[in-house]
């Protein structure tokens, strides 16, 4: 079973991305089963109920949130009915949505979970308590358990990796927009990345205008960040995974930009 996973899609020249990508990446590498982070599609933050049904007819089976899940208050309205978005499954209880879903694929039954890491980041829940529990629920349904670990410490990530190796078949990494160079199988068989890296803007700093980084950084005043335009950016990965097993065989990094030429 091949599994790929685009990393955060941010605002429309993400999505133009998925759009232009997408299908020549089906064509290619032939996934049967496609996830999307969307956290950040709607202009740098959050997710509309009509980007998120975009994903879908473009041929995700799941879309994955993280940290700015509640940033557009579109969400509200739809995510309940959702049945294929996942929010960050340590979210405090009460927290609209789910963070755990299921995808038939012919005979075989995917488990997508979504977790929040919280070093650096809001202090939700245990992910790796809430980790434990999930798997014990997805273990009675399927041996085929992906995880996107959305989190700004690459030292957490890590840690969630060798924390699930041999219990999931992936674990990838997100949040933090650029594409690490450290794609293995771990041990015990467990696929592992540290950031997928991000779907958008390729000249900017982490998707937004690099100029109004700058004056941050130089002047420590506040300043409004926008999504910026220009040359784009795609970063996703490529999972073998035996789906009798749940054990990955292979994982591959996908990088398309003006540096990393898309070729047929």
């Amino acid at each position: 079973m091949k599994l790929l996973f685009i990393g955060d899609v941010v605002g429309s020249p993400g999505r133009k991305m998925v759009e232009q990508y997408l299908p020549k990446l089906k064509d290619k590498h032939k996934p049967n089963v496609i996830i999307i982070n969307g956290e950040n599609s709607a202009g740098g933050k959050g997710i509309t109920g009509k980007i998120y049904r975009g994903f879908l007819e473009q041929g995700a089976h799941a879309v994955t949130l993280g940290n700015h899940a509640w940033d557009n208050r579109d969400i509200f309205e739809f995510i309940d009915n959702a049945k294929a978005l996942v929010r960050p499954a340590n979210f405090p209880s009460g927290a609209p949505g789910r963070g755990i879903v299921y995808v038939q694929i012919d005979q075989f039954e995917v488990a997508i979970i979504n977790l929040q890491g919280r070093t650096f980041l809001p202090a939700i829940d245990c992910p790796f308590q809430k980790a434990d529990e999930l798997i014990a629920e997805a273990s009675e349904r399927t041996p085929i358990i992906f995880v996107d670990f959305h989190a700004e410490a690459t030292s957490e990530k890590q840690a969630m990796g060798w924390y699930l190796d041999g219990r999931v078949s992936a674990v990838v990494g997100t949040h933090t927009h650029v594409q690490t160079a450290d794609a293995r199988i771990l041990p015990k068989g467990t696929a592992y990345i540290t950031d997928v890296g991000m779907t958008g803007p390729y000249d900017g700093i982490l998707g937004v205008d690099r100029e109004a980084v700058l004056r941050k950084f130089l002047t420590a005043l506040p300043v409004r960040f926008e999504v910026t335009e220009g040359r784009t950016q795609l970063n996703a990965v490529m999972i073998d995974i035996d789906p009798k097993t749940g054990r990955a065989n292979a994982i591959e990094r996908i990088i398309i930009n003006d540096d990393h030429p898309y070729f047929e």
